[in-house]
């Protein structure tokens, strides 16, 4: 059986232990819940400041951890989307309260005090989770005791209904490999991100992202998602799309057309649509 290393907990040296008698490693550990206390945490393929990005995990996501170096590097799988590999080990924590709300713009400031004259402490990425305590006028107070603009934020459970517009809230951010937030985001990651604000779940990269939707009908609709190998768009009509590109090194909005017939030129050609089903409400 081939397992994906993406998502597959399991080195020649050590694997998690729910694997152990379908894959060959050395050792089988059962694993520790830690929970990403920095604002986002880069995930990399190996365990070096400079290995490529793999993708980020947002505050308050939860990380089961298999090993953690002594040169500072967690090896784990992030709940959210099953994607494993290296995350800096002081980026994590063991788990507080139990996140309730989520960051519903593309980025918001935390404050160390009950005052947006404070310099800010933090700045967290739309679908960061935090845990409110209370509120103090316009301000929602974290367990953690930092102080974040209430309007900014959503109860864990509130749903956008329009993936196209919460990704049109990246317009303009830089294209990053592995990103996922409006310093710097992907293709991949921003229909990711785009589609869990509205509540569906969504696997991380491209390949996978084609293979989780049923295949849409004609015509193109707002939400359908176009795939080439290695990309993926999101339709904002019939003939315009949103999308992380490295031709524009940003999200941008073009003409369908004119992405396909760019594609076409460099000998890549549409593999797919699809069309991703409303989450659970």
């Amino acid at each position: 059986m081939t397992h994906d290393p993406r998502l597959t907990p399991a080195r020649g040296d050590l694997a998690a232990r729910h694997l152990q008698g379908r894959v060959a490693a050395d050792r089988f550990v059962a694993g520790e819940t830690f929970e990403v206390r920095d604002p986002q945490a880069p995930l990399r393929r190996a365990p070096a400041p400079d290995a490529p990005l793999e993708t980020e995990a947002l505050m308050g996501e939860r990380v089961m951890v298999y090993e953690t170096s002594d040169e500072g590097w967690a090896w784990g799988q992030l709940e959210s989307d099953g994607y494993v590999g290296y995350l800096p080990a002081n980026a994590l924590g063991r788990p507080g309260a139990a996140p309730t709300h989520k960051v519903a713009v593309v980025r918001t400031l935390v404050f160390p005090g009950p005052s947006i004259k404070l310099p800010p402490a933090a700045a967290l990425p739309l679908g960061a989770r935090v845990a409110i305590a209370r509120e103090d006028g316009a301000l929602a107070v974290t367990a953690a005791g930092g102080f974040v603009p209430a309007r900014h934020l959503a109860r864990l459970e509130a749903r956008a209904d329009d993936a196209v517009a919460v990704a049109e809230r990246f317009l303009g951010a830089p294209y990053l490999w592995g990103g996922k937030t409006g310093l710097g985001i992907d293709c991949s990651g921003l229909v990711q991100v785009a589609l869990a604000a509205c509540g569906i779940a969504c696997p991380r990269d491209s390949d996978m992202q084609e293979r989780a939707f049923p295949a849409a009908t004609e015509p193109l609709r707002r939400g359908d998602l176009l795939f080439w190998r290695g990309h993926v768009a999101i339709a904002r009509d019939a003939a315009s799309i949103i999308h992380a590109n490295a031709f524009h090194m940003a999200v941008t909005i073009e003409p369908a057309a004119d992405a396909v017939a760019r594609s076409r030129a460099s000998g890549s050609e549409i593999t797919s649509v699809r069309r991703p089903a409303p989450g659970p409400q």
